[in-house]
């Protein structure tokens, strides 16, 4: 069984993960930059900037989900949902507004700093993802098998859906989401020498 969870920052896609592998009895496949900063000994906002112009962070990022991803796994990330053949796709939203107030606490940051900051992080992922892939993030509904938003539910409660969809996966794999897939995997094989 393996499960793919995205979402944008902050809508709880690390802690929802972690429950759901937990409550399946499988292991959680999850990579950062933050976890990529660390390991390269570059601070991560040093890493974002960097990203913007030398697509290799995003594809050392990706490629090593992809490598920690296998069967019965709960692979996390925000491309996730387009990077795995997973059983099941799970796209997790919450609004500009409440991801930000979320960030905010984690991080002990002024709310609209971060607001300002989560915005302008939104836009530049998107455009990175979109130049690199060819992912429109914006369309996850097309790769998605099931969209929650996280405003509705608490930890809790959004990955007891996920557990619940996840062992009554759908039937048919979705095309449009497997071709991502692929294009992603030949992308980093052929730009990560």
């Amino acid at each position: 069984m393996k499960t793919a969870i995205s979402g944008l920052s902050g809508c709880g896609n690390t802690t929802v993960s972690k429950r759901v592998a937990e409550a399946l009895g499988i292991r959680v496949a999850n990579y950062t930059f933050r976890q990529l900063s660390n390991e390269l000994g570059i601070g991560f906002e040093e890493l974002h900037e960097k990203s913007k112009t030398d697509p290799k962070y995003d594809l050392m990022l990706d490629k090593k989900l992809i490598e920690l991803s296998g069967e019965n796994s709960v692979l996390s990330s925000r491309l996730a949902i387009w990077l795995s053949n997973a059983d099941l796709k799970v796209w997790l939203h919450a609004s500009l507004k409440e991801r930000a107030r979320r960030i905010s606490s984690r991080d002990k940051a002024p709310l609209e700093e971060t607001l300002e900051k989560t915005k302008k992080r939104d836009k530049e992922n998107s455009e990175r993802y979109k130049g690199l892939y060819g992912v429109n993030i914006k369309k996850f509904v097309e790769v998605a098998d099931l969209v929650i938003n996280t405003e509705s539910y608490d930890e809790e409660g959004v990955a007891e859906l996920i557990v619940e969809a996840a062992r009554n996966p759908p039937k048919k794999p979705n095309r449009k989401a497997k071709k991502f897939a692929k294009k992603i995997r030949q992308t980093i094989d052929s730009k990560l020498v």
